[in-house]
Parts: C-alpha cells; structure tokens; sequence
C-alpha cells in the first residue's frame, strides 16, 4: 500500500497519518517562529531566515492539509497546498486599509506576510516537497 492511493489506506492508518501530521505541523511551527524570532540573534544570515521561514510555513500548510484530509493522496494535498500557498502570496497583491493593518501585527506577518514575491513561492515549493518527503517516510501507514 502506498500513500499515493488513498482508498488503500485503513481507518487507523489515516488516523495515524493525521495525528503525525498534525504534530509535525506543530513541530514546524515551533521551528518557524524560533526562525523568525531567534534566527537573527543567532547570526544566520538574512536570507536563511526570510527563506527559511517561508519553506516552513508551507510544509506547515502541506501538514495541516494532511491532518484535514488524511484520505487524499500526497500528490492531492501537495497540489492544494501550492494553490493555497500562490493565493496567498498574491493577496499581498491586494491593498486595503484595514488588510495592510492587519499586516502590520505580528499575527497578519505570519499568517499573510507583508509584500509579493515570486521568490517565496519558490520556498514554498521546496516546503511542499519536504512535506511530501516527510509524509511519504515518516507517515507510512503501519502496514506498509
């Protein structure tokens, strides 16, 4: 049985899959913000930290989508995860009063991010594609 056909998977194998996907999606949130809060304190260079953290939010997202749907197939969830991903990188395309003031908190930097960059969706690409390692090797069902 493979990850890649869904049907295949038992009720307790899905049910593993997401509670390890969602502890690693809380596991990557811990790193995320120790990234954005200690990476620059700790002398990693600007584009480590930038990048970085965008690389785990979307492996964040990639995980969260796995533990939301644990039936779809990792080719699915990565697919959505870009979609969700490019959207809301081309939300900072979209300029409102009460949007830009919700960037401005600290909750609306992590959640939205501040300005457009094609470079970002690259990172979240590399995100996505560590998720799908991590959900192929780590979160292989029992029986396989």
């Amino acid at each position: 049985m493979t990850l890649s056909s869904p049907g295949m998977l038992a009720s307790a194998d899905r049910r593993r899959r997401a509670a390890r996907a969602l502890a690693t999606a809380l596991i990557v949130i811990a790193l995320g913000l120790g990234l954005r809060f200690h990476g620059p304190g700790l002398g990693l260079p600007a584009l480590i930290v930038k990048y970085g953290g965008s690389v785990l939010w979307a492996t964040m997202v990639y995980m969260l989508l796995v533990a939301l749907l644990p039936r779809m197939a990792v080719g699915q969830i990565a697919g959505l995860a870009l979609a969700i991903a490019a959207i809301v990188e081309a939300f900072r395309l979209i300029h409102t009063p009460w949007l830009d003031s919700f960037r401005l908190t600290l909750a609306g930097a992590l959640l939205l991010g501040r300005i457009f960059s094609l470079w970002n969706i690259a990172a979240y690409v590399v995100g996505i594609l560590i998720g799908v390692w991590i959900d192929r090797i780590a979160m292989r069902p029992a029986s396989a």
